[in-house]
């Protein structure tokens, strides 16, 4: 009888710590959720202000249907985001529009959209106010929650 009540006890655990680890996982996804403003991009010869004189790009998260949407400066886009706990994936194509865009010399489109194409995972710091998107082992893009 012991036996018994030791087992379910174990098994009532175990199935308790599992639904534990999906919420904090659900969680850690559903912190993308929402806009975003870039503040920082690496890997660029010319510097933040000269790549973005007038308009910042913005990223927008909708976990809920795995989508991504935006503005890259100039340009609008909106795709696909494959995102598993801290995973990300944009190498999907995006659909963009092609207005033309006289700012950094169209540089910095070009940069936002290249570096977005490199990124495999991401950090949210600064109690969810900060989006660290990383490539490898190095944070390429980092925005503020608007």
């Amino acid at each position: 009888m012991i036996k018994i009540l030791c087992t379910l006890a174990l098994f009532s655990f175990l199935i308790i710590s599992c639904n534990v680890f999906k919420c904090k996982k659900k969680d850690a996804v559903s912190k993308l959720e929402g806009n975003w403003e870039l503040t920082d991009i690496t890997g660029s010869q010319i510097a933040f202000d000269g790549l973005y004189p007038n308009k910042k790009p913005t990223i927008n998260f909708n976990t809920k249907e795995n989508l991504v949407s935006g503005n890259n400066s100039c340009n609008f886009y909106t795709g696909k985001s494959n995102v598993t706990e801290n995973k990300i994936d944009f190498t999907q194509p995006m659909a963009a529009t092609k207005m033309m865009c006289l700012d950094g010399d169209g540089q910095g489109e070009q940069v936002y959209m290249s570096t977005l194409e490199s990124v495999t995972s991401y950090t949210i710091t600064d109690g969810g106010k900060t989006l660290n998107l990383i490539s490898g082992d190095t944070a390429r893009m980092r925005f503020t929650k608007k």
